[in-house]
C-alpha cells in the first residue's frame, strides 16, 4: 500500500521526466524515429517507478495523465521559448544557455 504523499511525488516525477522528452518531441518530425523514441523512452523508466514503488494498476489512469501533461508540457515550453531563443534539441542545455546569456 502506498500513501497518498507518495504515490503524488511520483505522479510529479513522472511529469517532471517527460517535460525534457516533450521539448525533444517538439522538434522532431511526427511520425520520424526521434517522434516515436520521445515519446516511448520513458514508458519503461515510468513502469520501474511504479512497480518498484508498489503502486496497485488501478492508478494507472493517473500515470497516464501525468505522462502525457509532462510531454505536453515540454513541447508548450519549446514552443514559448522558440520565439526568442536560439534551441537546440536538448532542454537541459537550452536552460543552461539562457541562464548564461548564451541563447
Amino acid at each position: 500500500m502506498v500513501s497518498v504523499v507518495s504515490e503524488i511525488l511520483l505522479l510529479f516525477g513522472v511529469y517532471v521526466l517527460n517535460l525534457p522528452f516533450g521539448y525533444w518531441r517538439r522538434n522532431t518530425k511526427k511520425f520520424s524515429k526521434g517522434w516515436v523514441l520521445a515519446i516511448h523512452l520513458p514508458v519503461p523508466i515510468v513502469f520501474l517507478m511504479r512497480i518498484l514503488t508498489g503502486v496497485p494498476i488501478l492508478h494507472i489512469p493517473a500515470f497516464v495523465l501525468s505522462f502525457f501533461l509532462g510531454q505536453f508540457s515540454g513541447g508548450k515550453i519549446r514552443l514559448k521559448l522558440e520565439a526568442t531563443h536560439r534551441l537546440s534539441k536538448c532542454m537541459v542545455m537550452d536552460f543552461l544557455r539562457i541562464a548564461r546569456g548564451y541563447a
